[in-house]
């Protein structure tokens, strides 16, 4: 199996530039100070790079991703129907066979053997599959209340922040609250990878068809591993999560001397996928990872990571968290 690439980089803490405003407005919630940190990496992959000088005022964020308990509150409460339980427009995806357009999302499933990593094979889009059901029909999130609701789209994810009275991270805040402090560290807890003690549920063996856990790959409750600097947990693996902004490929860095203050993403323009013409879906950030992860696949369980998703994709690994202000 690949190794961990270990990364010399010095450490040091982020300046905070606000105190705490005082009582949260939420008591799950807790307050990042915000600073002036390093984003993104130079080490891995391209679209991290380059690195860049930036600062984010304080702000307020969930402990934990929201769980299935708290998004189950927000549907009983608004009737609300999330974008993996509707039936797609057909004017959406042109040339889209018509048995794919019902509702339905993608969900994981092992392989007995290796596979090619290019195929991705390992997708399977189930009709029913939802945040009720999250491996298709049949399942149910009975006993998992306090796992993180996965099968949620951007526009999911938007609408239950809105109910809340909170709004989604920009990519900027997630990644700067994930490092915790630790300026400049490979991973949300430091540079070094734990040889002995699992930081993060992400994938263990090779990725996709070997897992060495006593279970399932899956989600697993939030909070089942210890948080960072700031007390955030989850961090980095369990499930992917939504930023507010539009993705797009930093080619440069910026012409300005000046470091950005609370930088937004790129244009809904710039989002579209270049390889996909003729399927124009902007694309949000996604940060953090999920339990799908690997040394050998998708090494992205670090706070510099960033994954660009079309706003309409539904998985078995994608949640969110919310801040507020």
């Amino acid at each position: 199996m690949k190794q961990h690439r270990q990364t010399e980089v010095a450490i040091s803490f982020a300046t905070p530039t606000s105190k705490s405003p005082g009582k949260p407005p939420d008591k799950e919630m807790v307050w990042i100070p915000g600073g002036t940190f390093t984003m993104g990496s130079d080490d891995h992959y391209p679209e991290e790079r380059p690195i860049l000088r930036v600062t984010v005022t304080g702000f307020w964020m969930d402990k934990y991703a929201v769980t299935n308990k708290q998004f189950q509150r927000f549907v009983k409460a608004t009737k609300y129907i999330t974008v993996a339980e509707r039936t797609p427009n057909p004017e959406d995806y042109p040339g889209a066979l018509p048995e794919l357009l019902v509702p339905a999302s993608l969900v994981f499933k092992q392989p007995s053997h290796p596979v090619d990593l290019q195929s991705c094979s390992w997708w399977n889009y189930i009709p029913g599959a939802n945040w009720r059901h999250p491996e298709g029909p049949g399942s149910s999130i009975k006993g998992r209340e306090n796992y993180p609701v996965v099968h949620i789209a951007y526009e999911d994810a938007e609408s239950y922040a809105k109910w809340a009275g909170k709004a989604l991270p920009t990519e900027a805040q997630w990644e700067f609250a994930a490092r915790g402090g630790l300026e400049g560290a490979v991973y949300v807890w430091g540079n070094e990878f734990p040889q002995k003690k699992l930081l993060a549920n992400i994938w263990q063996g090779e990725f996709p068809w070997q897992n060495l856990k006593s279970h399932s790959p899956r989600p697993e409750p939030v909070g089942s591993y210890p948080p960072n600097n700031y007390g955030l947990y989850d961090m980095t693996g369990n499930v992917w999560e939504w930023t507010m902004d539009w993705y797009r490929v930093f080619s440069s860095k910026p012409k300005s001397c000046c470091i950005p203050v609370n930088p937004r993403g790129g244009t809904l323009e710039e989002s579209f996928d270049p390889n996909f013409s003729e399927i124009r879906i902007p694309r949000k950030v996604l940060k953090g990872g999920s339990f799908l992860c690997a040394a050998n696949y998708c090494f992205r369980y670090r706070p510099a990571s960033r994954h660009a998703e079309t706003i309409d994709t539904s998985t078995c690994h994608i949640g969110f968290r919310c801040v507020s202000f």
